[in-house]
């Protein structure tokens, strides 16, 4: 078992963990295997600019996902361009590398990175990467603090959660689940899954790069509040049955 370390912001502290084998339940394609953060790119990607008003609900039927095939993967700023970066393949966990589709041309496809400033995209050739599609996505509404789960584009679920506070909101935007952590303290829950989102105040937090997490909690009275630093915080019943469900690159929208 490999094992080692990641920060994530949450409530009021950092999250270690340990990466390990995860619940035996059937997953969807692809794997829900445990992830690293992604290694800083020399050269900083650019957000993608979205066509719709951030706050604008996005739920679409399907999303597709592109889990990285070989040893590595070159990223480029643009569709043939010279690579900027290159990411390895597992990743330091031992997890394999999966992302979120945003485009697709001519032999190459635009992927969603876990990389600040937050929307940041690169470029991969289609060759390096097996698509698949994925139905489900999440959507998370400040002013409620409630989650909704989409199955084809329909709500199929409603969770309460606790968003990030006053001084440390939840940042606001169209994200992707990167990778599912097993906390290796109780106060965090059984699961947390790290995402693209990257905390519009905290450059940095804990040791960590202010990366925005979804996982259980303890402490069930903040459930239904803003009181994280940013972090989206669920039921321990909740996270698990999202951990049993949705694949990494399922689209995660914070409004």
């Amino acid at each position: 078992m490999i094992a080692a370390a990641v920060a994530v912001v949450c409530a009021g502290a950092v999250a270690f963990v340990a990466f390990g084998p995860l619940s035996a339940a059937p997953a969807p394609t692809p794997s829900r295997s445990v992830a690293a953060p992604t290694p800083t790119p020399t050269t900083a990607p650019e957000p993608t600019p979205s066509a719709a008003p951030v706050d604008a609900l996005d739920a679409p039927a399907s999303t597709t996902v592109a889990a990285v095939s070989g040893a590595s993967v070159p990223v480029s700023a643009s569709a043939g361009g010279t690579a900027t970066q290159t990411l390895e393949n597992p990743q330091a966990s031992g997890a394999p590398l999966v992302f979120r589709v945003v485009d697709q041309q001519d032999g190459w496809v635009e992927v969603q990175l876990a990389q600040r400033p937050n929307g940041s995209t690169g470029w991969v050739p289609a060759s390096a990467v097996t698509l698949s599609e994925d139905p489900y996505a999440i959507v998370v509404t400040r002013s409620t603090n409630t989650l909704d789960l989409y199955k084809a584009g329909k709500v199929v679920e409603s969770y309460p959660v606790a968003t990030g506070t006053g001084g440390t909101p939840s940042p606001t935007g169209r994200f992707a689940l990167t990778e599912l952590l097993a906390p290796t303290n109780e106060g965090y829950g059984p699961y947390a899954y790290g995402t693209t989102a990257f905390s519009d105040v905290l450059n940095s937090f804990g040791g960590g790069p202010g990366q925005i997490g979804l996982h259980g909690t303890e402490d069930t009275s903040s459930i239904g509040t803003a009181a994280s630093h940013g972090c989206i915080r669920m039921h321990n019943a909740d996270i698990t049955a999202l951990a049993e469900l949705l694949p990494l690159g399922t689209p995660f929208q914070v409004r």
